[in-house]
């Protein structure tokens, strides 16, 4: 290999596997440079050139000119140097080439495994600057091969992998199949590919949409959000920056052509677009489509919501198995707790009359508390006495002994003051409830006034 046709192989393997041929060359220098020294030691003194007129790659070995020899594989004598230098004079450094054919199988083979490695270095700095910036972004490949349940894709120019996790419930693909998929990952430093593919991630929902809908590409519709469970269902929320183009009906396309599309590629999954919106209240309503909200509670020091539906319609709000409150929660960022009217209002009757069952606390204080934001006995006992005197006719000493009743009733109960309204009337959640809705909400601040 290391004759004139060094420079056709350099240029073969450049243009085939992408890599500069400075790194190639390179990579033969100090692939050369551990072969001669392979062979001679490591103490001598040894220089690679890359001949570009001739297209090979010499190696020089440089002694120094001494008039007594004391380190043979350094130094040469200065008769020897006459003969190679007449105008040689002690001290002199003298480079005389080397044959590489005269290295040996071992010392060849030793170059041989640099080189490769080199350009496997080389071939993965390559894939990692040429995916890096590229992450979420859709690829397509061919099944190249199944390790395991992990599956392992040809992208052209380098290798991705797309992990059993990474794909949604039963997809199943064979050697050969083409994929689509985005790219989740690049590593800098992998032993397998580098690259790391995902079919599940909201980013692969929300590039299908920018490759469908041409609105989204331009930029007048814009994408705010996004919820998968993959191969079931997922929830998108839109919005336009022009108030005469709907953002829902240009995703949904012709007679459900482009959300059609999106749905095929992601083999079936079902897909809520919804209008995104300023107002958190009106986007969780918006989220939990097709349910009806009556209300809506917000805590914003818990970043919780509490919904209050229809009861016919609870169901309908929380969805199979939980699935439609999960969705909204993750698409809106908040935690949501959905309840029934029925209970809200039970719970609120228990809350008002823990209230009323105060020392002192009569309907007219109490409805002063609601209105205040104080729903109940619990609430009452966490309340600061400046927010209390803020009520007509609370004074500072009043407010104290108000938090004080409070507090006592709730330790004689054996409740917390983080018990929910339904702990302190000694109420219990339905099953079917348990089961599929968030915990309660702890808070009832900004609650609308009780008719």
């Amino acid at each position: 290999m290391f004759t004139t046709d060094i420079k056709r192989v350099i240029e073969q393997v450049s243009r085939d596997k992408g890599i500069d041929r400075i790194v190639l060359i390179n990579a033969l220098k100090e692939a050369l440079s551990f072969a001669a020294r392979k062979k001679y030691g490591n103490n001598i003194d040894i220089e690679v050139h890359y001949n570009e007129d001739i297209g090979e790659i010499e190696v020089f070995q440089f002694k120094e000119v001494v008039e007594k020899i004391t380190e043979p594989g350094k130094q040469i004598s200065f008769e020897e140097g006459i003969r190679l230098d007449s105008d040689c004079e002690i001290g002199d450094s003298l480079g005389t080439k080397i044959d590489t054919s005269t290295f040996g199988r071992i010392a060849a083979q030793s170059a041989k495994q640099v080189i490769i490695q080199k350009i496997k270095n080389a071939e993965k700095a390559l894939v990692y600057s040429n995916y890096i910036d590229r992450k979420g972004e859709i690829v397509n490949g061919i099944v190249q091969r199944i390790d395991g349940n992990d599956i392992i894709i040809n992208l052209g120019q380098a290798e991705a992998i797309l992990y059993a996790r990474e794909m949604a419930p039963k997809e199943t693909y064979k050697r050969g199949d083409r994929i689509r998929a985005c790219i989740l990952n690049v590593l800098s430093d992998a032993r397998g590919p580098q690259i790391v593919l995902s079919r599940t991630h909201p980013d692969f929902l929300i590039n299908l949409f920018n490759l469908e809908v041409p609105e989204i590409s331009e930029g007048v519709v814009k994408i705010m959000g996004a919820a998968r469970e993959p191969g079931s269902r997922a929830k998108l929320a839109v919005s336009s920056i022009e108030p005469d183009i709907d953002p829902v009906g240009a995703c949904v396309g012709m007679k459900g052509s482009r959300v059609q599309n999106v749905v095929q590629e992601l083999k079936g999954e079902k897909i809520d677009i919804i209008p995104w919106h300023v107002d958190a209240a009106k986007y969780v309503c918006n989220a939990l489509a097709p349910a009806e909200i009556s209300r809506v509670i917000i805590d914003e020091d818990n970043h919780s919501m509490q919904v209050i539906v229809p009861d016919e319609l609870l169901s309908v709000a929380i969805g199979k198995r939980g699935q439609n409150v999960r969705l909204a929660s993750k698409l809106t960022g908040w935690h949501l707790d959905v309840k029934n009217e029925s209970r809200y209002s039970e719970a609120m009757k228990n809350g008002f009359d823990s209230l009323v069952a105060l020392p002192e606390v009569g309907l007219a204080l109490a409805d002063d508390l609601c209105k205040k934001g104080f729903y109940s006995a619990k609430e009452l006992s966490t309340a600061s006495v400046d927010n209390l005197i803020e009520i007509k006719g609370l004074t500072k000493q009043k407010a104290t002994q108000l938090i004080k009743n409070a507090i006592d009733v709730i330790k004689g109960n054996n409740i917390s003051p983080e018990s929910s309204i339904e702990e302190l009337e000694n109420t219990e959640e339905p099953e079917s409830d348990i089961a599929t809705v968030s915990d309660v909400n702890q808070s009832l601040n900004e609650i609308e006034d009780i008719e």
